[in-house]
């Protein structure tokens, strides 16, 4: 029998994911990606002696990572060394007003014991039920493939239904009274794309990952992790072709499929896509497409992002190496991103100033700053705006840590709804994918497997199991199970 060929489309982290269980299990696996880099959103930027990661910059649930490699008989140790952060973060509330979030869980629980009398016992319960969720969402939920409710009911999750209909928002008010110690417990779930106010409660597992299981850094950056997996891709026999974007779908029958691009034609037996699903479903006949303009339109995307990249020609003090600004009303942004759809006035932002613990992100005696604001999917986005909201980030910043940066910044890169756009074809320019909403959840999300195809599949974050890196690990092995299943080699 011959080997089966399959095609993915981007080499995002469920791309490269794929790949490697799909090669492991004997397929001839080629992998063409649009840009010139692998690592689809995870991609970096080098400017006078600065590393930036342009994607992500959290490194949540090493569990999952860990796993991944374990698969292959690999180990994380194998490729890139990690450092647990202390603090994991920084969240600053006000001028000079600030709490940092401990590496260890006892003294967190004393943060809060110090700021509300008796939350740290309270913060116990809450975490030990976050840790009994995450052990379900883990092991009973998020390898599932979505094809079908009963993959997710057992008597587990059926006495977890209740969490489903109560939000995050309202489980932490029964915990917590102070503003602030709810605002650290809910800002987890923003990693998910959606309001606390709308994300079911049985999400605070994602409180155990951040309190629980830490916040770590990949000697490097981020981008370590996606050069890792390629190695660990090439090793296993997948051809990577960069510079090379799809541009036209041909489906010629349940066996057979063929993808033009830029650089050429690429006949398999089986596509994958890990790009934007929207986009690879507008590269087929109208027929052959599952979902109308129509259903995405209606959909609640995680929001998109106006990024900066700033050199500093000193160190700085006072922030951490992620750093939160929650010094404006939240509920009012997220208004703007998730109701109205607009530009916020005082939008809250995020800093992350790796160099403070990783001395090969910047020159000696310089800092490196990445600094984002979520912002609604499609808003306008010009020159004009993002200098405007630059310049009072800086203004912010100064204000609230005291300390003057605006004369020490030698140069800035931005990156935008526009970017978005046009480096991954990104639906309405989101940079997270479908929010994970209670009717956007598991089997309510878009198909791994194409209704329509036989042989065309989907991965990522606009599928199951949700946005995030260790999601989209994830859903590169469950998308290969899944082909696996149907399309045995």
């Amino acid at each position: 029998m011959k080997t089966k060929k399959i095609v993915i489309i981007g080499s995002g982290f469920s791309s490269l994911s794929a790949s490697c269980y799909l090669a492991i299990k004997g397929y001839d696996v080629t992998i063409l990606e649009k840009n010139k880099t692998v690592g689809g959103r995870a991609r970096q930027l080098k400017k006078e002696g600065f590393v930036f990661d342009i994607g992500p910059t959290f490194y949540w649930m090493p569990d999952v990572f860990e796993k991944f490699f374990n698969d292959f008989n690999k180990s994380t140790n194998d490729y890139y060394s990690l450092n647990k952060l202390n603090p994991a973060y920084q969240i600053y509330f006000g001028i000079k007003d600030s709490i940092c979030i401990s590496d260890n869980f006892e003294d967190i629980k004393q943060t809060f014991e110090n700021i509300e009398k008796g939350s740290g016992k309270k913060l116990q319960k809450f975490i030990t039920k976050a840790h009994r969720n995450y052990n379900i969402a883990i092991k009973d939920l998020v390898y599932k493939p979505g094809e079908h409710l009963f993959e997710i009911i057992n008597r587990k999750t059926f006495l977890k239904l209740y969490e489903f209909v109560l939000t995050i928002k309202d489980q932490v008010s029964g915990y917590v009274k102070n503003k602030k110690l709810q605002k650290i417990l809910e800002f987890p779930v923003l990693f998910l794309g959606a309001k606390p106010s709308n994300t079911p409660s049985f999400y605070n597992f994602m409180n155990y990952a951040d309190f629980k299981l830490g916040t770590w850094h990949p000697k490097g950056g981020m981008y370590e992790v996606v050069k890792a997996m390629t190695t660990l891709t090439k090793s296993l026999g997948v051809k990577i072709i960069t510079n090379s974007e799809v541009e036209n779908i041909e489906i010629i029958n349940e066996t057979a499929t063929g993808v033009t691009t830029n650089s050429g034609y690429y006949p398999c037996d089986i596509l994958l896509s890990g790009a934007d699903y929207n986009h690879t479903e507008t590269l087929l006949p109208k027929a052959l497409r599952q979902y109308s303009e129509n259903y995405w339109d209606k959909k609640v995307f995680a929001p998109s992002a106006l990024l900066f990249y700033v050199g500093f020609d000193k160190k700085l003090q006072h922030v951490s190496h992620h750093t939160l600004f929650f010094d404006t009303d939240f509920e009012t942004h997220a208004k703007t991103i998730y109701d109205t759809k607009e530009w916020a006035e005082k939008p809250l932002f995020y800093a992350s100033f790796p160099s403070i613990t990783d001395s090969s992100t910047a020159p000696e005696g310089k800092e490196a700053g990445i600094f984002l604001i979520p912002i609604a999917p499609d808003v306008e986005d010009t020159p004009e705006i993002r200098e405007h909201y630059f310049k009072q980030l800086i203004e912010r910043l100064e204000k609230i840590t005291g300390e003057s940066v605006k004369n020490n910044i030698l140069f800035k890169e931005s990156y935008c709804v526009n970017n978005f756009k046009e480096d991954y074809h990104s639906y309405k320019g989101n940079a997270y994918g479908l929010a994970n909403t209670l009717t956007q959840t598991h089997v309510l999300r878009p198909k791994l497997k194409s209704k329509k195809i036989n042989n065309l599949y989907f991965c990522g974050q606009l599928t199951v199991p949700g946005p995030g890196v260790p999601p989209s690990l994830i859903s590169g092995k469950i998308v290969s199970d899944l082909i696996f299943k149907y399309h045995k080699k």
